[in-house]
């Protein structure tokens, strides 16, 4: 046995606990905070789940109606289109009464005179033929202002069909809402 004594703790140290500060709970402490039911309450889960969905339903709904990126289909998406709808939504175009036409021609059909519904049938034909001839011109004239405004190469694919299809629907049924006045041309 060594005859030298321990050497001795310094003197300033402190004497302070360390820890947590509180004792480790039991084991069945520690299982009845984890303890949860095994089925959740149903009903209450599928009326906060559905009013959860319906809450970011409506916000992609208005969020789509104003045009937002993020809430819009792919088909939407991206400047060209946007410039597109703009440029529709600028003008008159014959395709937003087809739906109109197509009444008056239903309640001409109920008329018993036969010279009134063929003549009803005539002219919603030359109507359609008229809109046809309107939605090829509109096609051309975005195509056009697309490419001068964002170069020859760069004219996005079915740009002249959706703009098309866009201007054969009534103003107030067209998603996204338009977002300029009639005669506000995109520059």
């Amino acid at each position: 046995m060594a005859k030298t004594p321990a050497p001795e703790a310094p003197k300033d140290a402190s004497t302070s606990t360390v820890g947590k500060g509180k004792a480790t709970p039991s084991r069945a402490e520690q299982e009845a905070a984890r303890k949860r039911p095994l089925v959740p309450d149903t009903k209450e889960a599928k009326a906060q789940r559905k009013a959860e969905l319906a809450s970011a339903r409506e916000r992609a709904r208005i969020g789509m109606a104003n045009g937002e990126q993020k809430y819009l289909p792919a088909r939407d998406q991206g400047p060209q289109r946007k410039f597109a709808r703009d440029f529709v939504d600028a003008g008159w175009h014959l395709g937003e009464a087809v739906m109109p036409a197509m009444v008056v021609v239903i309640v001409a059909t109920f008329i018993p005179l036969q010279f009134i519904q063929y003549w009803a049938f005539v002219a919603l034909w030359v109507f359609i033929f008229f809109v046809i001839g309107d939605m090829i011109i509109t096609s051309i004239r975005v195509k056009r202002a697309v490419r001068d405004k964002f170069g020859e190469s760069k004219v996005e694919k079915g740009l002249g069909w959706y703009a098309s299809m866009r201007s054969v629907q009534m103003r107030f049924m067209r998603l996204p809402k338009a977002q300029v006045r009639r005669g506000q041309y995109p520059s």
